[in-house]
């Protein structure tokens, strides 16, 4: 029987700061250190041999499956896809949530955070944040690389990479752990749990929490929770 272990990577500094972040490359904070520390931890007392990690090509999502792969001293060179990146924000990217809800409006905003197919206005590719112009993103091919999306979008180019490079390790019986974004996550939620458009955007995903998934040999789900009950989100799945 599969593991599939997801986890949201741990706060970042625009998190705290409450910027959309998109694309941007932006690090931890020290509290989503202890997250990715702590989330090593709860994978650890599952005494589960993971044969594959993988994490965007994000720092946030790298530096968190760093901690957790140091904490279970496990040195497997993880696997990196840009396909596992955040959702790109667009003309949002940088800019602080709260004052935008004052400038367009709470429901404006909650349009372009979680509805299916909305999405922000382009980020100009002369801007410093779009990845064109971020180091990043130098090997990823530039029609590739996009200038907003929508939740649609990152769920196409998450579960198109899913489907090609993960889904087949999974009926080999391997045990997985992604470490990505609370969008790309959402994405996978939404194909692993059958989800329609309307309640995917109900689905939070908290940070630095690992969601264990238990498939049978068909990937149907058997079980699924949060390893940190006290900081555990309503799946809406079952």
């Amino acid at each position: 029987m599969p593991h599939l272990i997801l986890i949201r990577h741990g706060q970042s500094e625009w998190n705290l700061e409450k910027k959309f972040t998109g694309w941007v490359d932006i690090d931890l904070t020290g509290q989503g250190k202890l997250e990715a520390c702590k989330s090593g931890e709860y994978i650890k007392e599952l005494k589960l041999d993971i044969d594959y990690f993988y994490s965007s090509f994000q720092l946030r999502a790298v530096n968190t499956l760093k901690f957790i792969q140091d904490t279970l001293r496990d040195n497997k060179k993880p696997i990196k896809a840009w396909q596992l990146n955040e959702r790109h924000y667009g003309a949002l990217t940088g800019l602080n949530k709260d004052e935008m809800k004052e400038k367009l409006g709470e429901d404006k905003i909650h349009d372009f955070r979680r509805s299916w197919d909305i999405k922000p206005d382009p980020l100009s590719r002369n801007n410093p944040y779009h990845p064109i112009n971020i180091d990043t993103y130098k090997t990823v091919p530039i029609e590739k690389i996009p200038d907003t999306e929508s939740l649609k979008d990152t769920y196409e180019r998450v579960i198109e990479y899913y489907n090609s490079d993960i889904q087949n390790k999974l009926l080999d019986n391997k045990n997985i752990v992604i470490s990505a974004h609370g969008n790309s996550i959402r994405a996978l939620c939404k194909f692993l749990f059958k989800l329609d458009n309307k309640k995917i955007s109900l689905l939070e995903i908290p940070t630095g929490n690992p969601l264990l998934i238990n498939l049978d040999s068909r990937l149907e789900i058997r079980e699924c929770k949060y390893l940190d009950k006290n900081r555990a989100k309503d799946l809406i799945v079952f």
